[in-house]
């Protein structure tokens, strides 16, 4: 069954079924859905007409009509059949119509991934291990000259470089050594806040009332 539906995979890169296959399950499915919508307007005739022959035979009983009666019932017996049938029939529309459904689906499922795996294989036959390898060491030889373009630029040239490094940092110590000499020197900063004054006492305090007031 799987064969005749996904066909032989190692045959080709085509599609799972034939067009016309696809077009027969279309159009199946189609006409399954136009019988399915006819069968379920029959079903709401029958059960309009279950429940009129009902209410009829309630009308005869009341009438005392027992023939009238057992008629209308018979008529409703009669229409409950055929919508068992017709029930049975709905239900078997449905199941083709969903395996139908199903199999269209796995059908463009399949068709998908082996679309997939013909345009992954037809990238990685085009795109050979050799030519990744020619761009990578391209592209690590063009840092190298890169870098040594820099290295060269950053070289001092004229009278910078026929400096000495080692005399230059002599002299930078000597001042270092210099600057520190002449710091030792300097005097001492003569401190210029005034020493805090002394927390009177509370004999003192209570003396100087007295004065103010006396004085007062």
């Amino acid at each position: 069954m799987f064969k005749k539906l996904f066909g032989n995979p190692r045959n080709g890169s085509g599609p799972t079924v034939s067009t016309t296959t696809t077009t027969k399950t279309v159009d199946a499915i189609q006409k399954l859905s136009e019988t399915e919508d006819l069968l379920i307007k029959r079903q709401d005739v029958l059960d309009r007409k279950i429940a009129m022959e009902l209410e009829r035979a309630k009308e005869m009983t009341r009438a005392k009509n027992k023939r009238g009666a057992l008629m209308a019932l018979k008529k409703k017996k009669m229409y409950e059949q055929q919508l068992e049938q017709l029930l049975n029939q709905v239900q078997r529309i449905a199941e083709q119509k969903s395996m139908l459904e199903n199999q269209r689906a796995v059908v463009e499922t399949v068709d998908a991934l082996r679309s997939g795996a013909t345009a992954s294989k037809h990238v990685m036959t085009e795109m050979k291990i050799g030519d990744v390898d020619k761009v990578l060491d391209s592209i690590n030889e063009q840092t190298e000259d890169m870098r040594a373009i820099q290295d060269a630029l950053g070289q001092p040239i004229g009278a910078a470089a026929d400096l000495d490094e080692d005399e230059l940092l002599g002299e930078l110590e000597e001042l270092e050594a210099s600057e520190l000499d002449d710091q030792l020197l300097q005097p001492a900063p003569v401190p210029t806040t005034r020493p805090a004054a002394v927390a009177k006492t509370a004999e003192e305090l209570e003396l100087e009332e007295l004065q103010a007031e006396l004085a007062a």
